[in-house]
């Protein structure tokens, strides 16, 4: 099968991917922090996780996950209320960080499969992922389009993801006192809190 993107569509495409993928949200707020905090080598499968359960939550939207979950009233509360406590967990675990240079033995970035879970309750990541299929996928044939959708987003998230985290990095020579540091954490754990508004409100119950 070959697909049936157009240039134009394809052009299209790569911008709807690149500014909602460099513009602010929850996975760009914790690659941030972990950057910062940790460094980019040990913030990588922290990003690995952002990326790969984004195009896994694409795929999946594709093949018809989100009107599963829309319209099955448990999977919407487990969504809703399992997402934002999870949210709330990984804000805590930001706010909490003391950053790898510290002497608390278990500091550490969050692991690649708790990114990749995560991209399942992040509101962002949702809106884009159906954006991106309701807009951007041509109709036939469908797989094919669907796997060509897929790999623009990962070469356009990847790197944007990346940006954040080196962004962060540069941030370190002006964290290096701990009430600074500590601060920024707050800060960022209190934005990713922020991020709940879209989810309880995105997912709320359908009337």
């Amino acid at each position: 099968m070959t697909p049936t993107y157009t240039p134009e569509l394809l052009s299209a495409l790569a911008l709807f991917a690149f500014a909602t993928s460099i513009t602010p949200g929850p996975n760009n707020a914790m690659i941030l922090a972990s950057g910062a905090n940790f460094g980019l080598r040990a913030s990588l499968p922290h990003l690995a996780g952002i990326v790969l359960g984004f195009l896994t939550l694409v795929v999946l939207s594709g093949l018809g996950l989100a009107g599963v979950i829309t319209t099955t009233p448990i999977l919407h509360a487990l969504l809703k209320w399992g997402g934002a406590a999870y949210m709330l967990y990984l804000a805590f675990r930001i706010g909490a960080s003391k950053g790898i240079s510290s002497k608390d033995v278990g500091a550490h970035p969050i692991r690649f499969w708790q990114a990749f879970s995560f991209q399942f309750v992040n509101p962002k990541g949702w809106a884009m992922a159906l954006g991106a299929i309701s807009t951007y996928v041509p109709p036939g044939p469908y797989p094919a389009n669907l796997a060509v959708a897929v790999l623009v987003l990962g070469l356009i998230n990847a790197p944007c993801s990346l940006t954040w985290a080196a962004f962060g990095v540069g941030l370190r020579r002006f964290l290096d006192r701990p009430a600074v540091l500590r601060a920024f954490n707050a800060t960022m754990a209190l934005l990713l809190v922020a991020s709940l508004y879209p989810l309880l409100s995105e997912l709320g119950p359908r009337h």
